[in-house]
């Protein structure tokens, strides 16, 4: 019956979120906020939650706050990723979903965005441009009939695909099950990655981080690619060993690489730093990890994280869900 199960939502909600989750789910299950309460006074808001929607729950509630839950059997996260959770904190019994897809189209854009701008080399003829050299000389690349591999093809990858293929670029995805839905020109798992990395023109990196894809790009994979490969990363960081990134484009100037999703960020590390002078290569081209950051896209997944919540409610199929032994 509506309103016996109860939702605690832990992140900072204001007038508009809370409004999306009342229209999502209001008609299944009570909302409580539990970060308009005192920091004393959170844990018997959210006491007899069966879901709580959150960024991070070490981060938005005391600690041991979800073993104290008896009722807690799922829990959404905002993010898409599910690497900055502990989850030694989380028990065996409630289920943890990422918020797969909600940021997959401004990604996509910003993917594209780097992987033309390398493919033109647009950062080397602006500081040639700069410096005088009005260079004609050198061709550039083109996508049209470019190998576009795709490692972690969810909703991210997807969506780049659908841009890719607009641009007339072969796909090549790789995910957990070898299969996709959509019209790609290979589909495998990271059982194929050396063949993926051998033919990729463009290597989207769009991957969890997990104890499995953690330093999976290393010397060994970025010696089997084309020295005129652009490899850009929207996913973590850590995905890529650092070193052995740099070396290799410094060794390759022909090689680019975009990336958005850095080793040391200001949220997991306390500031931004890189331990290699990246930025003095040409054949680099950088963000903040704003890939995803357009105006609307908070709301989109806002309600985004809500459905998934009510579908849980509903004893329907939730999306996401994130396997323990993945990550501890």
């Amino acid at each position: 019956m509506p309103h016996e199960r109860i939702v605690a939502v832990t992140y900072q909600a204001n007038e508009e979120y809370i409004k999306i989750n009342t229209d999502v789910l209001g008609a299944d299950a009570t909302l409580v906020y539990s970060h308009q309460a005192a920091e004393d006074e959170r844990v018997a808001l959210v006491a007899r939650a069966q879901a709580l929607i959150t960024w991070n729950p070490a981060r938005e509630l005391p600690p041991g706050t979800l073993a104290s839950l008896p009722e807690l059997a799922f829990i959404q996260l905002l993010s898409a990723g599910a690497d900055g959770v502990d989850f030694t904190a989380i028990p065996e019994n409630v289920a943890l979903a990422g918020n797969v897809g909600a940021y997959a189209t401004p990604i996509a854009e910003h993917v594209v965005a780097m992987s033309l701008a390398l493919a033109r080399r647009l950062p080397q003829r602006h500081a040639g441009l700069a410096a005088g050299d009005f260079n004609q000389r050198d061709r550039l690349i083109t996508l049209n009939g470019a190998v576009c591999a795709i490692l972690g093809y969810g909703g991210i990858g997807a969506a780049t695909a659908a841009l890719m293929r607009g641009l007339g670029a072969r796909i090549y995805a790789v995910n957990s099950t070898g299969r996709t839905a959509d019209p790609v020109d290979f589909a495998g798992t990271l059982a194929d990655l050396d063949e993926v990395l051998s033919a990729a023109d463009v290597l989207v990196i769009a991957l969890p981080l997990t104890n499995k894809t953690r330093d999976l790009i290393g010397a060994r994979e970025l010696s089997l690619m084309k020295p005129t490969a652009i490899m850009v990363n929207v996913a973590r960081g850590a995905i890529i060993n650092e070193q052995a990134l740099y070396e290799h484009l410094k060794l390759n100037p022909q090689f680019m690489a975009g990336i958005d999703a850095w080793w040391h960020e200001p949220g997991r590390s306390g500031s931004f730093r890189t331990d290699y002078p990246f930025f003095d290569l040409p054949n680099v081209l950088g963000s903040p990890h704003n890939s995803g950051i357009v105006p609307g896209v908070l709301t989109g997944a806002i309600r985004k994280a809500a459905e998934n919540v009510r579908r849980h409610l509903r004893g329907e199929p939730v999306t996401g869900v994130m396997r323990s032994e993945d990550y501890l």
